[in-house]
Order: C-alpha cells, then structure tokens, then sequence
C-alpha cells in the first residue's frame, strides 16, 4: 500500500476503475463492449478485492456503476477505498454539468446513498475541462470543503483537463486526480510539486484508453515515487490480476 499524499489513507499502487461497469455509450476506448450484468458485476468487484486491490474510483458520470458497487460490495466497505466525483452526470446518453453548491450538495447525497455508506473517502471535481472557471468561479469548491468539515468526506481533489487547473487546485485539493503515461508527461511538473506539498496523485487514463501496453504503462506510472495509485478499469478479472501483479512488481 502507498500513503495518499498527507491524508491517512493507504491505497493499493493499482486501483479499480469502475467505468466499465455502469456505462458503455460515448467511450474513448479501442473498441466497444457490452455492460455486464448484476450477477457478472458483482464476481468482478468481489474478485477486485479478493486480488488485493483496496481502491476504488466511480462517479455520477459512470452511468450504473455507483448503484452497482453499492448493491455489490457494501457490504465490505471497511475492506476499500472509495472515490467518487461532483460536477458531471451522465443520463439517456448524454452528460450535464452542475458545479453550484445546491448540485453538489444533491450529487453528494445521491453518491451517499447509491453507495450505500455513510462516507466518501475521495471526491473529486469532475471537470468539463474549464477547469479555472470550475475553481475560481463556482462554489464547487467551498461546499466540499465544507461537506468535508462536516464529515461527509474525507479527501477533496480536481479530476481536472489542464495543467493550469491542476496548479491552482494544489492550493485547495487533498488529492489530485491527473492523466499521465508513456505518451503524455505533459503534467510531470504538477505531480512533482504536489509531492513536496503533501498533495496525493491519482493518475487516469495512464493506459491512454487502452491504446498503450498495459504492462509498460504500469511500470513507467508507478516507476515514479509521487504517484500513489493509477486507476486502470476492465471487466476481465484475469487481466486486472494480471495488471496488480506488475504493479506489486514496481518499486517507486
């Protein structure tokens, strides 16, 4: 297990991405898949953490697959390591943003209660990609702050599209969620610095979608001692052990 920045949690180097399992319309992967059913979820996300797995990442835009971890595995919540977002859902095939207080306060609840827990350990802003209006323009911010005073979370963060935001979210966020991999270091910087401010780093799409090896990607992400987990998504519970298997091989 790795620190998270200056929080007290621990995370597994690999966690689970839970996109897959709830949505398959507009996705950036190779190719297209069908969504499993409840039965197929529930072996997955069971079988996810029996391999050692301890992280994992979900969000509103996901489609079903808040609902489906809630239904699958909350019944082992002291088991994981639950991240969500605010900002973005996805419904009948298309995405809306909501970054005011009163939709965060909504989105929380919602997560609260489709997860089945009474915490969230991480969230994160799930960004449009204007990510400097998202932070100095909305309330998104102060309201999980103050969503995190009350005890409702225990981490806050920017899931973020620029490097601009990324920087200016270090002064507010616990964790910051970055996309990173062989092909783009473009925020190499920002996962330095939020090293040397306690900041925990995230990194996405560190298989660039499925388009890199997976194996070399693992070991390049986590190669670097700032990182402390790449999410990686999947419905094959062989290639996930397969994946957990690298990532325990890589010294940061």
């Amino acid at each position: 297990m790795r620190p998270l920045g200056k929080t007290s949690l621990l995370v597994s180097p690999l966690g689970f991405g839970a996109f897959k399992i709830g949505r398959n319309e507009g996705i950036k992967y190779p190719s297209g898949y069908d969504l499993p059913d409840e039965k197929a979820v529930a072996r997955l996300l069971n079988g996810v953490l029996d391999a050692g797995i301890n992280f994992i990442d979900t969000a509103p835009a996901y489609g079903l697959s808040e609902e489906r971890i809630g239904s699958a595995i909350s019944h082992r919540r002291d088991e994981f390591i639950l991240s969500t977002k605010v900002g973005e859902t996805f419904e009948n095939g298309k995405s809306t943003f909501d970054f005011s207080a009163p939709g965060t306060r909504r989105s929380i609840e919602r997560s609260l209660r489709r997860l089945r827990t009474a915490i969230l350990d991480i969230v994160y802003i799930h960004s449009d990609g204007d990510d400097l209006r998202i932070l100095n323009e909305t309330d998104c911010v102060e309201t999980l702050m103050a969503l995190r005073d009350e005890g409702v979370i225990r981490a806050i963060g920017l899931s973020g599209k620029t490097i601009d935001g990324a920087i200016l979210a270090l002064n507010c966020a616990d964790v910051l969620m970055v996309e990173y991999n062989l092909k783009d270091r473009s925020h190499e910087p920002v996962i330095t610095e939020a090293a040397a401010r306690g900041v925990g780093i995230v990194v996405k799409k560190g298989l660039a979608s499925g388009h890199l090896d997976p194996a070399d990607s693992i070991r390049f992400v986590l190669a670097n001692p700032a990182v402390s987990s790449l999410v990686v998504g999947g419905l094959n519970l062989d290639h996930i052990r397969a994946n957990l298997t690298v990532a325990q091989g890589v010294k940061a």
